[in-house]
């Protein structure tokens, strides 16, 4: 229960003011006057404006309110390692029976954990939500329990009571921790890249601890190869990416004794790895139709560094041109096809047959360097099927198909074969084709009009033309790889005959997964990671019925079974997983991936600390104290006192309440008003009478006169 007086002027108040200093200045006067009476006149007056003022007293029925405690407890993954979780849950389990001790006051708890992303520690904005959600009149005090590293100082908010940070840890803790300070995202194959990084510890270093530690390299998962390097210091690590594409390279630290976490001894490196150019060398056997469209397709790449010969003159053409009056250019055998064969990444041979130029052992070099890792691309016309065709030559120990000697003349629509919608190569090219005219039957793209006869001996057949016959078929020979296309007809969709095909895409593939891109490799796994999701990706030829074993960042096992999305194409998702580095594995293939970075924000710094938080601690009067020196008790002390001292930490109670009723009636009633002016008036005036009176009567003579008469 309260009251207050509460004034509601019967005038304005400017009049009221006005006839205030009024009333001063006649009061004044009149005591400079020493009139008589005056005195009660002023008072009189004074009632007269007080009764204008119209004073009231208002009651209040209060309720009073509970005081709150905002308990942050900091769950991030920093607070999660060593003896801190059971830290926390003591600390919470002895402030909660402190403030049930407390008269009137409760607790209300806060729960932080991971922030999204690499955000790190967001502790302020905690406080600043919970504070949000609460009467600001309410709050007595605010206690962190979390180990000090935080990451969102500028979110602080302007505190109404005391803040208390309550630190886990122990004095003992140390930690090492492995920085990636530099590493490009591209990097050229065959060409040395320098990754800079530094081996750092932090805390209480054992004195024991060696300057020198093991440092473990390994790439896309595989052996980890050792180096001796140094703590304390910059290290320069000079790297060659081994294949295009993305390579992950996972730098490890292996866990010292009486070390805080292992959790920032490893970093994860994503580098992808590109060619400089594609040395690719054409040879066309003869002018025809589709010799300009290979010459485009392969130029159209300004990363392709194509060498292209026609066979315009074959040897035993014999038109009494004079050597010396040739303007052709003479074809140089032995510099490309013994000299130079290795500098090549794709060799292809459009509608070549054998006419001496290439003398067989030039011809088995080509094989011997596919074997060796090399692509070849055959690109076979009618002459493939003869006697003249490539395939009596030793190239027919590498080549995936055996000519029949048949060529067929008729119109047919090529098509993704069974086992071609699950290669890489050509898994999904209807997309790539025009849109399907009304009545047609199949993929949308054009007819193509010869196809040699081949007999498939090894290979995947990935396309099929008339009758189904193999059309591309792909095999791996030895270290390389080798492709058959059994027709040259495939230069109709570039010209877009009859809506054309994707010519180009299938060509684009067919290069890329003859470079041994790991994107196009037909048995696969790898994962995707993108808006704190990770995908799994399995890409296999055969049905795969076996889990994915992941082993996520804190050394569990979780098992997914995949699903197939497409066909050859299998899937699992893991969403709001743990951020850092997970290793995947089925069967024989494993994968790693990184979920956020590597070495998260939250493991920068893992040692318990006060130094950012003293600031905003010192400013509301509380106090950093470590856990390991024992909890504090708490107590309740008076706004604007210490809040904390040796072994404890203070709450300021705030006498909060809730007006539950306010009654208001006139302080006086008006006739009192009136009584108390006109009794002063009255008594002003015999004031006044009484000493006009005694200045008659002491006059000079004037009693002598009236007794005389």
């Amino acid at each position: 229960m309260g009251g207050d007086i509460i004034l509601a002027s019967l005038i304005p108040w400017g009049v009221f003011a006005g006839l205030a200093g009024l009333l001063a200045l006649l009061l004044i006067y009149g005591a400079v006057q020493r009139l008589a009476g005056w005195w009660l006149r002023g008072l009189a007056a004074c009632m007269v404006l007080l009764a204008l003022a119209n004073p009231s007293l208002q009651r209040e029925d209060r309720e009073t309110l509970s005081d709150i405690v905002v308990l942050v407890l900091d769950e991030s993954a920093s607070q999660r390692i060593d003896i801190r979780p059971d830290q926390t849950a003591q600390a919470r389990a002895q402030i909660e029976a402190a403030v049930a001790a407390l008269p009137n006051t409760e607790l209300r708890v806060v729960l932080l954990g991971d922030a999204a992303g690499n955000e790190g520690t967001l502790l302020m904005g905690a406080v600043a939500a919970a504070l949000a959600d609460e009467p600001r009149a309410r709050v007595a005090g605010v206690i962190l329990l979390t180990d000090g590293q935080f990451h969102d100082l500028q979110a602080a908010p302007d505190l109404p009571a005391p803040l208390h940070a309550l630190l886990t840890g122990a004095p003992r803790d140390w930690d090492r921790r492995l920085i990636v300070q530099n590493a490009p995202a591209f990097a050229i194959l065959g060409e040395e890249i320098t990754l800079k990084l530094r081996i750092e510890d932090q805390g209480l270093v054992p004195p024991d601890e060696s300057d020198f530690v093991t440092l473990q390299l390994s790439l896309d998962g595989g052996p980890a190869a050792e180096y001796r390097v140094p703590v304390g210091k910059d290290l320069e690590l000079p790297v060659v990416l081994p294949h295009g594409g993305i390579n992950v390279l996972q730098f490890t630290l292996p866990e010292a004794p009486g070390e805080l976490t292992d959790r920032n001894n490893t970093a994860v490196v994503q580098i992808n790895g590109v060619r400089d150019r594609l040395r690719v060398l054409l040879v066309s056997g003869e002018p025809h139709p589709g010799e300009r469209t290979w010459r485009n397709l392969l130029k159209s790449d300004s990363s392709v560094d194509l060498v292209h010969f026609t066979i315009l003159r074959p040897p035993e053409k014999q038109d009494g041109v004079p050597v010396t009056e040739l303007s052709l250019i003479a074809f140089p055998t032995r510099e490309l096809f013994l000299e130079k064969i290795d500098e090549f990444d794709l060799i292809i041979f459009d509608r070549y047959k054998r006419r001496g130029i290439l003398p067989i052992i030039y011809i088995d070099n080509i094989r011997q360097y596919v074997e060796e890792g090399g692509a070849l691309l055959v690109s076979a016309g009618p002459d493939f099927a003869g006697a003249a065709s490539l395939y009596r030559t030793p190239l027919a120990t590498v080549l995936p198909a055996t000519p029949s000697a048949r060529v067929v003349e008729e119109g047919f629509l090529p098509k993704i074969s069974e086992l071609g919608a699950r290669h890489p190569v050509t898994a999904g090219l209807e997309a790539y084709a025009p849109p399907p005219e009304a009545g047609v039957d199949g993929p949308g793209w054009g007819r193509w009009f010869r196809q040699i006869d081949v007999i498939p001996k090894t290979g995947a057949t990935v396309m099929t033309g008339h009758e189904d016959r193999p059309l591309l078929v792909l095999d791996r020979v030895g270290e390389g790889r080798v492709a058959l296309m059994a027709s040259d007809h495939a230069w109709l969709w570039s010209r877009g005959y009859e809506g054309g095909g994707p010519q180009l895409e299938l060509l684009r593939r067919l290069a890329h997964w003859m470079m041994k891109e790991p994107e196009l490799e037909e048995e696969a796994l790898w994962a995707q990671v993108e808006e704190g999701r990770m995908t799994i990706i399995r890409r296999s030829l055969s049905e795969i019925d076996e889990d994915f074993v992941i082993t996520a960042p804190d050394g569990s096992a979780l098992n997914l079974t995949p699903e197939e999305t497409a066909p050859g194409r299998y899937e699992a998702e893991i969403k709001g997983g743990e951020l850092g580095l997970y290793r995947i594995t089925q069967g024989d293939l494993s994968a790693v991936a990184v979920l956020g970075p590597s070495a998260p924000r939250e493991f920068e710094q893992t040692i318990a600390s006060g130094e950012r938080i003293a600031p905003l601690v010192a400013d509301t009067r509380g106090a950093v104290r470590a856990l390991s020196d024992g909890m504090p008790d708490l107590r309740a002390v008076r706004p604007g006192r210490p809040a904390a001292g040796r072994g404890w930490i203070g709450i300021t109670p705030r006498d909060a309440y809730r007006t539950a009723n306010v009654t208001v009636r006139p302080f006086l009633p008006a006739w009192v008003y009136l009584l108390f002016a006109a009794g002063l008036s009255v008594a002003a005036w015999l004031v006044e009478g009484r000493r006009r009176q005694s200045r008659l009567g002491s006059a000079p003579g004037q009693g002598q006169a009236e007794t005389g008469l």
